[in-house]
């Protein structure tokens, strides 16, 4: 499990991102970089991590199910996600 601490500080990031979107695409439309580069840093979209929303784990992220990959495999193994089976040949 991730520490709570980076868990939070990446909640407030989204929120951040959120409040400063409309704001960063009109400044990019008029191409005032200057004005730009003066939001906070963590305004910027690409500063966002993906997190497992279970544990919170950064690697190993699968974006379709939106959890880890040893989350997604317990949850596989346990029936928890709809259409996932373990394959067998």
């Amino acid at each position: 499990m991730a520490k709570k601490s980076w868990i939070e500080r990446d909640k407030k990031k989204k929120k951040s991102v959120a409040k400063y979107a409309q704001l960063r695409k009109e400044l990019k439309e008029l191409k005032d970089y200057q004005k730009l580069s003066q939001l906070p840093r963590s305004a910027s979209p690409v500063r966002l991590v993906n997190r497992c929303a279970v544990t919170g784990r950064r690697h190993g992220y699968l974006r379709r199910f939106g959890v880890s990959r040893i989350q997604f495999r317990e949850m596989a193994w346990r029936g928890e996600i709809p259409g996932v089976k373990k394959a067998s040949w």
